[in-house]
C-alpha cells in the first residue's frame, strides 16, 4: 500500500495500491490540473530533492517553507506556546530531520489548517508526532482525503490549546478561517489566514477571493462576514499563506479597509471616476 500526494497541491490521500482516479480537490473550480491532467508523487520520491526550513521569524513564531515547493507552496507557521504547540499549514513534505526538529522546539499539540488546499500531510505528521488532534473545519469535511481518527471536526470557534483560537470565517471555503494568537507579535496580536484572505503586495491591504488561481470572485455578502468574524479581534500583525505575505501593523485596520473597499468594488458603489 502506498500513500499518494497529489502533485498539484501536496495534498495527502488514502493508502492504496494504485492512486486514486483523481484528486477531487483539484478537480473543483478553485483549483486546477496540470497541463497532461493529474499526477501523483510519493514521501519517498520528494524525499529525494527537497529541503526544509524552520525560521523564527519573531518570538515563538517559526515559518516553515520547503524547497523545491511542494504542491502550492504554502508557508506552514509554529506557534509556540507554554500550554502546547500548534503547527498551521503543515507541508505536504517532511524528513525524519524535520520531525526532529519539531521535537527540539516543544512538539505539537495541535495541527490545523485554514482550508482544505493548504493541509498538507497532518495525518502522518499525527502520526509521526504522538497523535496530536488535526483540526479541521467540519462545514469542509466532505475534502477529507485521508480519513483518520486523528480528525477533530469543529464549527465556528475552536481553541486547540489555550490561549490560541480558530475562527471560522467561510468565503474562500466554507469552513475557512483563520488562528488568532492574541500573544503574538509582542502582545498585540496576530492572525493566520492562510487564504481566507491574502495579503497583497503592497503589505498594506489584504484580497478575497473564491478562487485565486482561477480568479473567481467573491460576494460581497462572503467578505462582509469575514470582516464582521475578524473585526472584534486584537491583532496588529497578520500572515497570510506564502513567503512574505505580511502585514507588520495595523493589520485588522487594513483588513476592515480592504474589505469595504472591496465590497464598494464588486457592489458598483466604487467605480472609475471616467466610466459612465
Amino acid at each position: 500500500m502506498t500513500l499518494w500526494i497529489c502533485s498539484t497541491c501536496g495534498i495527502e490521500h488514502a493508502d492504496s495500491e494504485q492512486p486514486p482516479h483523481e484528486c477531487v480537490i483539484c478537480s473543483d473550480e478553485r483549483q486546477y490540473l496540470p497541463v497532461g491532467g493529474q499526477r501523483w508523487t510519493t514521501l519517498e520520491e520528494l524525499q529525494q530533492d527537497r529541503s526544509w526550513t524552520v525560521e523564527e521569524i519573531e518570538p515563538d513564531l517559526f515559518e516553515i517553507t520547503v524547497s523545491p515547493k511542494v504542491g502550492i507552496g504554502q508557508s506552514g507557521f509554529l506557534v509556540r506556546t507554554a500550554q502546547g504547540n500548534v503547527l498551521w499549514e503543515c507541508p505536504g513534505y517532511y524528513d525524519d530531520a524535520f520531525l526532529e526538529k519539531l521535537r527540539e522546539l516543544g512538539g505539537v499539540a495541535a495541527i490545523t489548517a485554514s482550508h482544505p488546499h493548504l493541509t498538507g500531510l497532518p495525518v502522518s505528521l499525527s502520526r509521526e508526532l504522538g497523535n496530536p488532534p488535526v483540526y479541521w473545519a467540519e462545514d469542509d469535511q466532505e475534502w477529507v482525503r485521508r480519513p483518520d481518527d486523528a480528525f477533530v471536526f469543529w464549527r465556528d470557534v475552536a481553541e486547540p490549546v489555550p490561549g490560541v483560537t480558530l475562527y471560522q470565517c467561510g468565503g474562500h471555503f466554507a469552513g475557512s478561517a483563520v488562528l488568532h494568537w492574541p500573544a503574538g507579535a509582542g502582545g498585540k496580536g496576530l492572525v493566520l489566514s492562510g487564504d481566507t484572505y491574502m495579503v497583497g503586495s503592497d503589505r498594506a491591504t489584504v484580497g478575497f477571493l473564491r478562487s485565486y488561481p482561477n480568479r473567481i470572485p467573491l460576494s460581497a455578502k462572503s467578505v462582509a462576514r469575514i470582516a464582521s468574524v475578524l473585526e472584534p479581534l486584537a491583532f496588529d500583525r497578520t500572515y497570510s499563506g506564502f513567503a512574505g505575505q505580511a502585514i507588520m501593523e495595523g493589520a485588522n485596520a487594513a483588513v476592515q479597509y480592504s474589505a469595504q473597499r472591496y465590497i464598494g468594488w464588486v457592489t458598483g458603489e466604487l467605480h472609475d471616476s471616467k466610466e459612465s
